[in-house]
């Protein structure tokens, strides 16, 4: 189990993470929609999550969501690294009705974001132009190369549920065993 606080004067975050879980979870943000895309996150990628986030939501959830983004990412990487013999590389395409969405990633220790989801608007209160910066907290602060894109899709609602879950299985398949007792790379180590 990981246990990261941070604490500024916009938000306060607690996180918990297990990555050798079931996907329970236990998470209040103070943001819905927000919460519901977490708790997909962690049911699908099979990693036990407790988050507990207060922010500035009075100004707007931009501080809250990416500050949750920052904490999350630095839960990831204290769990995954120094890495063991893991398949290191995931993808997933996730189907939710109309909307289909790619998710591809490297367990590099090198921060990279390739993000193709061309959503505006709201989702209920949610400023959609926020899941972009949560994935690029979570991304450069766990130190994981990922692209995330729609292939197709209309629903707002849809293609941020099935980015947070292609990233969840993808997440969860390249943290895999791969039962070769080394990890896969020419370097040697990363």
């Amino acid at each position: 189990m990981v246990e990261i606080s941070r604490e500024t004067k916009e938000t306060k975050i607690d996180i918990k993470l297990s990555l050798n879980g079931s996907g329970n979870y236990l998470i209040d943000t103070g943001i819905g929609f927000f919460n519901h895309m977490l708790e997909g996150f962690s049911k699908h990628s099979f990693i036990d999550l407790e988050i507990r986030a207060i922010g500035d939501t009075h100004v707007d959830d931009h501080h809250t969501v990416e500050d949750t983004g920052i904490v999350l990412g630095q839960a990831l990487h204290k769990a995954i690294y120094p890495v063991g013999d893991i398949e290191r590389f995931g993808s997933a395409n996730i189907v939710m009705d109309e909307a289909l969405i790619s998710c591809d990633l490297d367990i590099s220790n090198r921060p990279y974001l390739y993000f193709d989801m061309p959503i505006d608007g709201k989702v209920g209160s949610f400023d959609v132009e926020l899941v972009e910066e949560f994935f690029r907290a979570v991304v450069f602060n766990s130190k994981i190369s990922l692209h995330l894109s729609t292939i197709r899709g209309k629903n707002r609602h849809h293609i941020i549920e099935g980015g947070f879950k292609a990233f969840a299985v993808a997440l969860r398949r390249a943290l895999a065993p791969n039962g070769r007792g080394v990890f896969p790379s020419t370097k040697g180590n990363i």
